[in-house]
């Protein structure tokens, strides 16, 4: 829903394609994925013929890893490559050791629901909410697990451009963020936002300057964008 949103804010030359993950939405009766890499493979096989336009793969939080994790499953399928990753939020598949500590085995639902507000993306009203929460908390339970229990792949370089979307009060720190730049064998760069998890919503305006102004410099205006999110 968040994705469906830019559709109206972004350039009329740039497409939104929304990626709906198992066990939610349209997909609800699909199991609940708890592998990344897998996760990675079964939707670079599902995308795998919408990719005939050159395209860009845009990920926030858990989504900028699984967004890394497709683009490698995509060269692995031999794939045309994006022009450009967008990582945001999170760090870098190399600085990982936070997340595997807190996150490798599955939290309670008092767990989750302290991890939400910690975030601070989550109101008290949902969060009281108890038939919402029902249906919620099974889904970030496994999203936890799955971040917790990922283990980097030492592989060759990407060669495509990495840009990297970080907020100044948000848990992973610059040298978390700066080290997405070890994987690309091409260009690297950081833009800082003010606030925390989800800045993406308190600057979205911003935010989408900067996907729009970084791809402009890269395709003409006939192109696609895949996104994932957390």
């Amino acid at each position: 829903m968040v994705y469906s949103r830019w559709r109206r804010k972004l350039p009329d030359w740039l497409t939104v394609r929304p990626v709906e993950l198992p066990g939610r939405g349209s997909r609800l009766d699909e199991s609940l994925q708890t592998d990344l890499c897998a996760l990675a493979r079964q939707l670079a096989k599902e995308l795998r013929p919408e990719l005939r336009r050159p395209y860009a793969i845009f990920g926030h939080s858990l989504g900028a890893l699984l967004a890394f994790e497709l683009t490698h499953a995509l060269r692995e399928l031999a794939c045309a490559p994006p022009l450009m990753l967008f990582a945001s939020g999170t760090a870098a598949p190399t600085r990982r050791e936070d997340y595997e500590k807190g996150y490798a085995q599955a939290k309670s639902d008092a767990e989750l629901i302290t991890e939400l507000r910690e975030l601070q993306g989550t109101s008290e009203e949902v969060l009281a909410n108890h038939e919402l929460m029902t249906l919620t908390l099974p889904i970030l339970r496994a999203d936890f697990l799955m971040c917790g229990r990922y283990r980097y792949q030492q592989r060759s370089r990407l060669d495509l451009p990495i840009r990297v979307l970080g907020g100044t009060e948000d848990r992973s720190s610059l040298e978390q963020l700066r080290a997405w730049g070890e994987e690309t064998a091409s260009d690297f760069s950081l833009d800082m936002f003010e606030g925390g998890h989800f800045f993406i919503h308190e600057h979205e305006r911003q935010v989408l300057e900067t996907i729009g102004d970084g791809l402009s410099t890269h395709w003409d205006r006939t192109r696609a964008c895949v996104a994932t999110h957390y």
